[in-house]
């Protein structure tokens, strides 16, 4: 294939005592003649290719399918009404209702399906909603409020709120809300002077307030550990709130902590402070640090979401080896009582109760074969039912999981979840795909492109790795910072291991990542070329020395460090998959995703990375290019997912051998 030429410089940087040769720095100003230049022939290189995938078309029109289903979320109570998300088929963007009217919806703000809901939060009588939108995919998000009765909205823009919280005041006046990575502001309806009232930096913010309006907490730090505190709204001005600690910030480094009043009066804090699968404690609301021990540490299940009903009952939602659970406790001493019985071995996606507590809960469930649902718990009787499905239906070919697992490098036990047909055997075309950082962790869910794959023959396996959350907050702390090559050495593991046990073979095996999990099949493309014959590589962190300074970058040093310190420099250049890519290598065939509205991960990296290695390569699978403009990192129209997710699939099946059904 002949591949644009893309100039080569020079250039080579002196950090902390290390030379970093750049030779495609002029590639990160899209705005340049020559980078646009380049851009357009990588386009219509990868349209040229992307015409001659077999299974295209059959791809898209299964995916137009499988993504009919729609969704539906769990309820959001205010007294007697009731806010969800739903989406039926045809729709570009979840829609939000009110009961089962439609008060929100993105494509009617903007036919284009440009435009995306990225939050919401009804005031605490249902009346207004404060709500999110952000356009292009730029994710930088400005605020509206809509009245509920006229359906006009009655305030914003509001600038710089990129999935902002909002934590209303009593009565509707007004609410708190987090300017991106600054502080948490006052903001009054009709008054556009907006007030900070906390700040601890440029750190990540949470916000929340008790169900009666009353209590306010906040938590302020980075994914490493944060401080939490609580605050009385009706003790005088919202403006001078007078947060006390409930998390110390001297120790906000060595723990994540989390806190909301419950419908009890009491004080519920959600830690891994000595528990890094995390613990439930509680205080009382006049002295907030002085917490004691509710819910002890799981040693097998990561605890999570906890409402308090009404008996003295207290739900408590755990993915246990990233297969979710929930717990029926003692509101009163913890003592585990009961299990919630759920549908399957699948996620628990969202747990709610009415402000007020209530004898109700509401759960959200999906796995691998069963699009979202949402399901009741009524706490007088223990009974659980189907409470609402996705709109659509769509009818399903079998497909088993196997849980799988096997030994990394250094001899941790890891685990995969592996999917396939039933009844085949031999090696066959896989797709293996990881994340492994953040604390984020895969758990079981319905997926257009993963039945899609499935259904066409194709393995699916889906390793958790560590740096994610599955297993708490020691399997992150394993994989980020000077720890990070694990995530990479548990991913090469999971690879042997599909080949060893017959799954598929290396001249069969896909590697696709997304995000951070972009950095991971990167890493791992530039350590072992050999192990897979295609690799996609989605909207991923390539140039780990310069990632700082785009982006979010400047916010993720916490998970991978900082080239600034001549310590994690060594750190980032031991793996940066743009820094190892060598000449002469038989790298597999490799597709990059660049999404041009993305404000998280620059496409400077895909597009740096792309032309180094399509110098280097000296195997005939081509490396490619796919850029979309117009949308973003996050949330888009459903028709441009169809789109993505058939080009990519078609050009893992061409490489890996999979010829259809």
């Amino acid at each position: 294939m002949k591949y644009p030429q893309a100039r080569r410089l020079s250039l080579v940087d002196h950090l902390h005592g290390h030379p970093v040769p750049d030779p495609y720095r002029w590639l990160e100003d899209p705005a340049a003649p020559e980078t646009r230049a380049w851009q357009q022939a990588q386009d219509r290189l990868w349209r040229e290719h992307a015409a001659t995938l077999p299974l295209r078309d059959r791809f898209e029109a299964r995916l137009v399918e499988l993504s009919a289903v729609g969704m539906v979320t769990p309820p959001l109570w205010r007294g007697e009404r009731r806010f969800h998300l739903s989406q039926s088929a045809g729709q570009e963007h979840p829609v939000l209702h009110l009961d089962d009217r439609p008060v929100l919806d993105p494509a009617r703000l903007d036919p284009s399906g440009l435009t995306t809901l990225d939050g919401w939060q009804p005031d605490h009588d249902g009346r207004l909603v404060a709500y999110q939108l952000s356009r292009r995919g730029d994710e930088r998000a400005e605020l509206y409020v809509l009245d509920l009765a006229t359906g006009e909205p009655v305030d914003g823009p509001i600038g710089g709120c990129r999935y902002s919280p909002v934590a209303w005041l009593p009565g509707g006046a007004g609410f708190y809300y987090v300017r991106f990575r600054q502080g948490v502001y006052l903001h009054r309806l009709g008054d556009p002077a907006d007030v900070e009232v906390f700040s601890r930096g440029p750190v990540a913010y949470g916000l929340q307030t008790s169900g009666d309006g009353r209590w306010l907490t906040i938590t302020a730090g980075t994914r490493a550990g944060n401080g939490a505190w609580l605050a009385d709204l009706s003790a005088g001005d919202p403006a001078r709130l007078g947060p006390r600690a409930v998390h110390e910030e001297g120790r906000e480094r060595d723990a994540r902590t989390e806190a909301a009043v419950g419908p009890d009066g009491r004080l519920y804090v959600l830690t891994d402070q000595d528990a890094p699968r995390r613990r439930l404690c509680v205080a009382g609301t006049e002295e907030p640090s002085a917490w004691k021990e509710l819910v002890p540490e799981d040693g097998g299940a990561v605890l999570g979401a906890f409402p308090v009903l009404d008996g003295g009952r207290l739900l408590a939602a755990r993915p246990r080896h990233a297969v979710g659970e929930i717990g029926v406790h003692d509101a009163a001493t913890g003592e585990w009582l009961a299990e919630v019985p759920l549908p399957g071995s699948g996620t628990v996606t969202a747990l709610t109760s009415r402000p007020d507590g209530g004898h109700e809960a509401w759960f959200g469930y999906t796995d691998a074969v069963t699009p979202g649902e949402v399901w009741r718990y009524d706490a007088r009787d223990g009974v659980v039912a189907r409470w609402a499905t996705a709109p659509g239906h769509v009818p399903f070919t079998e497909v088993e999981s196997h849980h799988v697992e096997y030994a990394s490098a250094d001899g941790t036990r890891v685990r995969m979840v592996v999917s396939a047909l039933p009844g085949r055997a031999g090696p066959r075309p896989a797709i293996l795909t990881g994340y492994g950082g953040f604390g984020v962790p895969l758990t079981p869910a319905y997926a257009a492109d993963s039945r899609a794959w499935v259904e066409a023959g194709g393995v699916l396996a889906v390793a958790h790795l560590r740096g994610g959350g599955e297993e708490g907050e020691s399997w992150h702390r394993d994989g980020m910072l000077d720890r990070k090559p694990n995530v990479f050495a548990d991913f090469e593991a999971a690879a042997g291991k599909l080949v060893a046990d017959g799954w598929t073979e290396p001249g069969r095996l896909a590697a696709w990542g997304e995000s951070n999990g972009g950095l991971l099949v990167g890493a791992v493309l530039t350590r072992r070329p050999d192990l897979f014959a295609a690799v996609v590589c989605s909207a991923g962190l390539l140039d780990m020395v310069r990632y700082e300074r785009s982006g979010l970058g400047p916010s993720w040093a916490p998970e991978y460090g900082s080239a600034a310190d001549p310590e994690q420099l060594a750190w980032l250049l031991g793996y940066s998959p743009y820094h190892h890519v060598r000449e002469g290598t038989a790298y597999p065939a490799t597709l990059f995703t660049v999404s041009g509205g993305d404000s998280r991960v620059d496409p400077m990296h895909a597009r740096k990375m792309c032309a180094a290695l399509q110098r280097a390569t000296s195997a005939e699978g081509p490396v490619l290019l796919r850029h979309e403009p117009d949308v973003g990192h996050g949330a888009r129209a459903v028709s441009r997912s169809i789109t993505l997710a058939a080009d990519v699939l078609a050009f893992a099946a061409a490489h890996t051998g999979l010829t259809g059904p």
